[in-house]
């Protein structure tokens, strides 16, 4: 098959999709309110009045939490190395949709990613008209991309990075996929196995520069106010689990490995990865038998019933360094089951040893780093990972952990700057004519 049919293909499909695509919307839309707000961006159709996206545009898409969090420093230091830069920050979950405003100054812009049909694509970069763009960790659209290459907008793919598994899938629609990831300026990639990875699967320029996540400074008030928490919980002491972003299906079988462990336990905090989550994981809690106490239900600090609750539900966002601050311990969530498992690098920012599944493949260098650095422990599963964690609570040398977790943070830090200076050399130069295809 052609590229250029393989992507009139992909663009019928998805065009004849919409509708069930914008019926998602609204159903998610029930649990979280943002899904249901300014559908039109979805297709391409924006309200931004023009005079307020003149000057220099630089377009950033991070799909959701995590890739919005790891942009962050990469915001700071292209604002530092361009002086007036304007933002247009696009995303894609309502999750990624709140914790983006953080970034944005006044004259910034915040939007939806449309659907990448050809006519949205276009209608996008004609209405915001980015002088480049960056895209976070894996987002390949091909039309997208297309469009981004008829307008001659360079696009970066900043702290890429592409699984064993996602190049096996990838294969197999190689004639759609690769001419998208060859249109790319710059691949930025954040180990050497990740570049060697995206240049078979098309990228032309590829650098390793590192991950963006070491960067990222856990804010200080966050850390404080966990600290004082746990320091609530010295009479009696009492240890604390962290079950850090659990994804479904993690819950029940953490629950029932909890019940096995001998009495008295360590306060087990459970903070589910999706917020929609918040309230069946809750429903899971009570059902087993368990006290609860919500963070939502206090403000700037537990009441003294919730010290006796033999579970916290951490339904919150944007307080992770505090829970880990929080914490003895942390079981990594979507590692204990085929999932990738999340970021491990926030714990450690935070000093925080990690209990990790069998399931990393979404970070597997920086698990294996931490792991020769002593900031972590692999299990198999999770009736081995709770009981890992509960002796690790309490484990006199727990301090070595905590230290090996601040050093495996800091040895890793610095892709920020190297990533900056490729985007700003980008935008200077623009999009090469003769660079190979």
């Amino acid at each position: 098959m052609t590229p250029r049919l393989a992507r009139f293909l992909y663009s019928a499909l998805l065009i004849a999709l919409t509708p069930l695509y914008l019926l998602r919307l609204w159903w998610r839309g029930r649990a979280e309110p943002a899904y249901r707000r300014r559908v039109r961006e979805r297709l391409g159709f924006y309200r931004t009045r023009r005079r307020a996206i003149k000057g220099r545009v630089i377009w950033l898409h991070a799909v959701s939490l995590g890739e919005t969090r790891a942009a962050e420093p990469l915001v700071k230091a292209l604002r530092a190395h361009m002086p007036g830069l304007r933002l247009v920050l696009t995303c894609s979950t309502a999750t990624g949709l709140e914790a983006g405003r953080a970034l944005l100054q006044e004259d910034d812009i915040q939007a939806w990613l449309p659907y990448d049909t050809p006519g949205a694509a276009r209608r996008f970069l004609h209405r915001y008209k980015p002088l480049a763009g960056v895209l976070m960790e894996t987002e390949i659209w091909p039309n997208l991309l297309h469009a981004a290459e008829q307008a001659r907008v360079p696009v970066v793919l900043a702290n890429a990075r592409l699984s064993e598994r996602s190049q096996r899938k990838g294969q197999r629609m190689a004639a759609l996929l690769h001419p998208a990831v060859r249109s790319l300026s710059w691949v930025l990639a954040q180990t050497a196995a990740d570049a060697q990875r995206l240049h078979a699967a098309g990228a032309t320029q590829v650098e390793v520069c590192g991950n963006l996540k070491y960067d990222i400074e856990p804010p200080p008030k966050l850390l404080a106010r966990g600290l004082q928490w746990r320091a609530s919980l010295n009479d009696p002491p009492r240890a604390v689990v962290l079950a850090a972003s659990t994804r479904e299906g993690e819950e029940q079988p953490l629950l029932s490995a909890w019940r096995a462990l001998p009495a008295p336990r360590p306060l087990l905090l459970i903070v589910p990865r999706h917020p929609q989550r918040f309230n069946e994981v809750a429903l899971l809690v009570d059902n087993s038998g368990f006290t609860l106490a919500r963070r939502s239900a206090w403000g700037d600090a537990p009441p003294p019933e919730a010290a006796r609750a033999d579970i916290w539900l951490g339904d919150s966002m944007g307080e992770m360094p505090l829970y880990y601050a929080l914490a003895d311990v942390a079981l990594l969530g979507g590692s204990f089951a085929p999932l990738g498992g999340q970021n491990l690098i926030e714990a450690a920012a935070c000093g925080c040893p990690v209990v990790m599944g069998p399931h990393t493949f979404n970070f597997d260098d920086a698990a294996e780093l931490s792991l020769k650095a002593g900031a972590s422990v692999r299990v198999a599963d999770m009736v081995d990972g709770v009981r890992r964690a509960a002796a690790l609570a309490v484990d006199p040398q727990r301090n070595t952990w905590v230290q090996n977790a601040f050093s495996f943070s800091a040895a890793h830090r610095g892709a920020t700057e190297r990533m900056a200076r490729r985007i700003v050399e980008v935008v200077i130069r623009g999009r090469p004519s003769d660079r190979p295809r």
